[in-house]
């Protein structure tokens, strides 16, 4: 859970309140944001906010923002506006579209900082580099010294020895391969760009260096201090959604603190030309109905008293008649995703200390579903064949799944942002998996039997799936063929109680005329047949295979019966 260190007094001008120095007391206000004092020593305090989808809790400035709504100080939506448009502009250059292809920025004028004030800000800074970039991976901020800039800002690409700069902390000049190897942060987050050839650099139109994204700032234009008043905000990352929402938590905190927000336009080259003006603060707005949060918290509330329990939680609400409200959430809110979140924000302004508990009004009985009866059965089936079970990866990659195979490429469901290439696709079937683990596993004496039973996902028409479990059998040793495959399946129809039919077919990962399609009740629901030769050699396999697989949720509804179930 993330942990917020800030001074108590720094809390206190903030809020413009007085609070308790014993941690009980500051237990029960923390409460109003599900943080707990984890350490406290004299006015420094350590408060673990447990709630790791709420990313403007980071910082002081939200936990002064929440807990001015629930002390009563100050209710209701706090409406963050762009006072202007900057003078300053973002040029994009077209190469970091396949790097690091989004930035947003953002100017604070009129900053009031101090010494605890900007370790807050670095402290909010770390925590949203570190959870919601992933590691800087998907997102990285920088802050800048604004009066030192001149813009417009280029945010271009550089290789590795073709610029230096003096980096925040140091005292020499370095290159930015040289900042990889002697920077703590090159050091720490340097993999980030290592596989690049060229590498994001941000300048303005003078030439001079702002910082090396993600690694570090300059010395220089990037570091702030307590005469620092106007602030440039800066977000790179691999997500645009994403990186617009941190650039939203960290001017809304800054606004906090006397800041004026102006807006920042950024040029686009790709896909297409374009112009976006960030900050984005706009607000949200859903229906909330008066039943539906009864019927979550358990206890009778107006639609007065609601809306009274959602200004307190820092939204505007509106009620729309006795039955429902119309609620606006905050800009910063990016944790509120379903009017349920919602409601938990009206059950903590409410007191859940206060909900009368009650026990449940119905007992129920678990035991297994009829579906997972099955599986176990074709286990059970599996292990009485010889067959030993392999647990693999869900994830894969096109690779294994379509040019190891012979076959050519078809629609997958892609993970977006990878982090390894060996897993950017779901798998949609598990013949390639076992192939894997024959591979992985050469060294060992033959014969070799496996199967695993296990999830696919199959894509439909555009933006559907189907989510599959299916069985998955391979046989390698040296006279491993078609015969024997087709006696396992055999044997497992009359098991579980189906039909099945083989009918010739042609695959590229099976040798022709030795593969089929198996059906059952005129529904094809796998294939079987003797591995290829072509790739074998894909997979270092030197011994023959045969292997099936068919698809188990597709009969288990209509034929699984009593006689299907485990004695």
């Amino acid at each position: 859970m993330p942990t917020v260190e800030f001074n108590i007094s720094e809390l206190e001008r903030l809020l413009g309140r007085r609070l308790p120095r014993d941690v009980e007391a500051l237990n029960e206000i923390f409460a109003y944001v599900k943080g707990e004092v984890a350490y406290m020593e004299g006015e420094e305090v350590n408060v673990e906010v447990k709630d790791s989808n709420h990313p403007d809790l980071w910082g002081v400035e939200g936990i002064s923002r929440a807990l001015k709504g629930y002390l009563g100080i100050e209710e209701g939506l706090k409406h963050y506006r762009i006072t202007g448009r900057s003078r300053t502009s973002i040029e994009v250059h077209e190469t970091l579209a396949e790097i690091r292809p989004y930035i947003a920025c953002g100017v604070v004028r009129n900053v009031e900082l101090t010494g605890e004030a900007i370790k807050g800000l670095m402290h909010l800074q770390d925590k949203l580099d570190l959870t919601y970039g992933r590691g800087r991976r998907r997102t990285s901020i920088g802050l800048y010294n604004y009066d030192l800039i001149t813009p417009p800002v280029h945010y271009m690409v550089s290789k590795p020895e073709e610029h230096a700069f003096v980096p925040l902390g140091f005292q020499e000049r370095l290159s930015l391969r040289e900042i990889l190897q002697k920077h703590p942060k090159g050091v720490e987050y340097g993999h980030i760009v290592e596989g690049f050839r060229l590498w994001p650099l941000l300048k303005d139109d003078e030439g001079k260096i702002l910082s090396f994204p993600p690694i570090i700032n300059s010395n220089d234009l990037g570091k702030v201090t307590e005469e620092t008043k106007n602030i440039l905000v800066e977000v790179t990352g691999t997500r645009e959604e994403t990186v617009n929402d941190a650039l939203t938590i960290m001017c809304t905190a800054l606004a906090d603190r006397g800041g004026e927000i102006e807006s920042v336009e950024v040029h686009y080259s790709y896909p297409e030309e374009r112009v976006v003006e960030t900050p984005i603060l706009n607000t949200v707005k859903l229906e909330l109905r008066v039943e539906y949060v009864e019927s979550i918290l358990g206890i009778k509330l107006s639609s007065s008293q609601i809306s009274s329990l959602l200004r307190r939680s820092r939204f505007d609400a509106r009620i729309l008649d006795d039955e429902r409200l119309e609620v606006e959430v905050p800009c910063y809110r990016k944790d509120i995703l379903h009017p349920i979140d919602v409601v938990e924000d009206i059950s903590i302004a409410y007191d859940l200390n206060k909900i009368p508990p009650r026990w449940p009004i119905s007992q129920t009985f678990g035991s297994l579903s009829p579906r997972t009866l099955l599986l176990e059965k074709v286990r059970e089936l599996a292990l009485g064949y010889g067959l030993q079970e392999v647990l693999s990866f869900t994830l894969t990659n096109k690779d294994d799944l379509f040019g190891k195979m012979n076959l050519p490429d078809m629609d997958v469901v892609e993970v977006e942002n990878p982090k390894t290439p060996k897993y950017t696709c779901l798998r949609t079937w598990i013949i390639p998996s076992l192939m894997d683990f024959l591979q992985h596993n050469i060294h060992f004496e033959y014969p070799q039997r496996v199967f695993e039973v296990g999830d696919c996902v199959v894509p439909t028409r555009k933006g559907h799936v189907e989510e599959k479990i299916k069985l998955a059998i391979a046989l390698a040793h040296k006279n491993a063929g078609f015969t024997e495959a087709k006696s396992i399946l055999d044997s497992l129809a009359v098991n579980l109680g189906i039909e099945v039919e083989v009918k010739e077919t042609i695959h590229g990962s099976f040798i022709e005329g030795r593969v089929g399609k198996i059906f059952s009740n005129q529904d094809e629901i796998g294939v079987i047949g003797e591995i290829h030769p072509a790739v074998l050699t894909n997979w270092n396999l030197t011994v023959p295979v045969s292997a099936l697989e068919i698809d188990v949720t597709s009969f288990a509804a209509k034929t699984f019966t009593q006689k299907a179930k485990l004695e």
